[in-house]
C-alpha cells in the first residue's frame, strides 16, 4: 500500500546565533564589527573633556603663575607670572561658561597668548632673557669671529658656555641680524629658534606615533605648549626646549624604524648638550628590538660618526676650555660655580662640602648605572617604553647632580606625557612594530 504523498515541507533555515534575522528579508545582518580601536573614544580623553578637570588644570596653572611675583627674585619669571597668572584664570572662567565643543580651544588659545606668546614678545622686543640665551647667541658670535664658540678664560658664570658646538646654529639669527630695532631684536631672539625648533619637532613626533586617522595634534600641542612646563622656558629661557623636542623625535622615528633619521636627529640632539648622550643607547635597543641589528648598528653609526665629526675638531682645538665649560661647570668642578641652585637631593649634599660632593657624583653614578642595567635587562618594544627610559635616567642625573634646576625636569616630564599623547596608549609593553607597514618599507629609509 502505497501511503499519499505529503506535500514538501520547507526547510527552516539555520539561524545565525546572535544575528537576529531583518524582517522582510529572510537573511541575517552581516556580523557587527568592532569599533576599531584607533576609533573609540579613551577613558583619558574623555577625563579630559570633563569641565572639572579643565577647570581644576587651569586652576594649578593660575596658582603656580601666581607664585613667581611672589616667591622669585628673577625680575623675568616675577613679570611671566604676572601676565600668565590672569591668562590662565581667564581659560579657567571660559572651560566653566562656554559650550562643551568650543571650551578647550578657545581657552587654550587664551592661555597660549597670555601665557606664552605675549610674555615673550615683550621680553624679547625689550633684549631681557635668562642668561643661558646671551650664552646662546655671544657663542654664535664667536664661532664667526673665531671659529672657536668657547670664551678663553671666563671669570664669572656668565662667561662659560655649557654647550656643544651645534647649539650655536640657534644664536646665529642674532649675530647675522644684529639688534637694531625692534623686528630684529625679536627675529633674532634665540627663544624664537628654540620655540620653533620644539614645536617642528613635537608635530613630527605626534605624526609618527600616532595612529591611523587620528585627529590632528592642534589642541594638544597648544596646551601642552601653554602650561608652565613649557610656557614659562619658552618665555625667559627655553634652551632645553630644542633638546626635549629633538628627544622626542629621534624616540618616534627609531619605534617607526627610520634608522637613518633617527640617526641625524640623534646625532643633532648628542651634539646640543650632553645629557642627550643616553638617548642613543636606547634608541639603537628599540631599533635592534624591533627591526634587527642591522638597523640599530645603522642608527648608532651614523648618530656617533656624525657626533664625533663635530665635536671632535672643538676638542682638539680648544680641548681644555671646552673640559671645563662643558663637563667641569655644569658638575660643580669648575672654578665659578654654576647659578643652577634648586634645592635638589644633589645641590643640597654638594653644599655640604666636598664630602658632600663625592657622594653627590658617586649616587649619581649608581643611579646612571641601574638604569643602564635595567635597560639592558628589559630592552624597550615601544616609543613610550624608550621614553619612560629615557626619562627616568635624565631625572635621576638632574635630581642627583651637584648642580641643577626645576626647570630641568621638564625634560622628563614631556617625554613622559607626549608620546602617550600621540600614541594613544599608556602601556608601554605594547609593541610598535604590530601597527607598521611591512619591515622591508621602513629599514631602509
Amino acid at each position: 500500500m502505497v501511503s499519499p504523498r505529503m506535500p514538501d515541507r520547507p526547510v527552516p533555515r539555520r539561524r545565525a546565533r546572535g544575528r537576529p534575522a531583518v524582517p522582510g528579508t529572510g537573511t541575517a545582518p552581516a556580523a557587527r564589527v568592532p569599533r576599531p580601536r584607533s576609533v573609540r573614544r579613551p577613558a583619558a580623553r574623555r577625563l579630559a573633556g570633563h569641565r572639572g578637570v579643565q577647570l581644576l588644570g587651569c586652576a594649578i596653572a593660575a596658582g603656580w603663575a601666581a607664585a613667581f611675583p611672589l616667591v622669585s627674585d628673577l625680575p623675568n619669571q616675577v613679570f611671566w607670572g604676572t601676565l600668565a597668572g590672569p591668562a590662565y584664570g581667564i581659560a579657567g572662567l571660559l572651560c566653566l561658561v562656554l559650550p562643551r565643543r568650543i571650551a578647550p580651544r578657545a581657552a587654550a588659545a587664551v592661555a597660549l597668548v597670555g601665557a606664552v606668546l605675549l610674555p615673550l614678545v615683550l621680553l624679547a622686543v625689550h633684549g631681557r632673557h635668562q642668561s643661558e640665551v646671551m650664552v646662546v647667541e655671544r657663542s654664535a658670535h664667536l664661532m664667526l669671529l673665531s671659529g672657536d664658540p668657547y670664551l678663553a678664560a671666563p671669570v664669572r658664570a656668565a662667561d662659560y658656555n655649557p654647550y656643544l658646538p651645534t647649539m650655536v646654529l640657534f644664536g646665529l639669527p642674532r649675530a647675522v641680524l644684529g639688534s637694531a630695532g625692534p623686528a630684529a631684536m625679536l627675529l633674532g631672539d634665540a627663544r624664537i629658534w628654540f620655540a620653533l625648533t620644539f614645536l617642528g619637532c613635537m608635530l613630527g613626533s605626534w605624526w609618527l606615533l600616532r595612529p591611523a586617522h587620528d585627529r590632528a595634534p592642534l589642541l594638544p600641542l597648544a596646551v601642552l605648549t601653554a602650561s608652565p612646563l613649557i610656557g614659562l622656558a619658552l618665555a625667559v629661557g627655553g634652551v632645553d626646549l630644542p633638546l626635549i623636542g629633538v628627544c622626542c623625535l629621534a624616540m618616534a622615528l627609531a619605534a617607526r624604524g627610520r634608522a637613518t633619521a633617527a640617526g641625524v636627529v640623534l646625532a643633532l640632539a648628542c651634539t646640543l648638550k650632553w645629557t642627550a648622550w643616553p638617548a642613543l643607547p636606547v634608541a639603537a635597543l628599540l631599533i635592534w628590538r624591533l627591526y634587527g641589528r642591522l638597523p640599530a648598528a645603522r642608527a648608532a653609526l651614523i648618530a656617533v660618526g656624525a657626533s664625533v665629526a663635530v665635536v671632535l675638531p672643538f676638542a682638539l682645538l680648544d680641548g681644555q676650555e671646552m673640559r671645563e665649560q662643558v663637563v667641569r661647570f655644569p658638575l660643580g668642578l669648575a672654578a665659578v660655580q654654576t647659578p643652577a641652585g634648586s634645592p635638589l637631593p644633589g645641590k643640597v649634599l654638594a653644599g655640604l662640602g666636598p664630602t658632600g660632593h663625592t657622594i653627590s657624583l658617586t649616587l649619581l653614578c649608581l643611579g646612571g648605572l641601574a638604569v643602564a642595567l635595567w635597560l639592558l635587562a628589559y630592552p624597550p618594544t615601544s616609543a613610550v617604553a624608550a621614553c619612560d627610559l629615557l626619562a627616568a635616567g635624565l631625572a635621576i642625573a638632574f635630581v642627583l647632580a651637584p648642580a641643577g634646576r626645576f626647570g630641568y625636569l621638564a625634560l622628563p616630564a614631556v617625554l613622559v606625557i607626549w608620546p602617550r599623547l600621540a600614541s594613544r596608549t599608556l602601556s608601554w609593553r605594547t609593541s610598535e612594530r604590530a601597527a607598521l607597514p611591512p619591515r622591508t618599507g621602513l629599514v631602509q629609509v
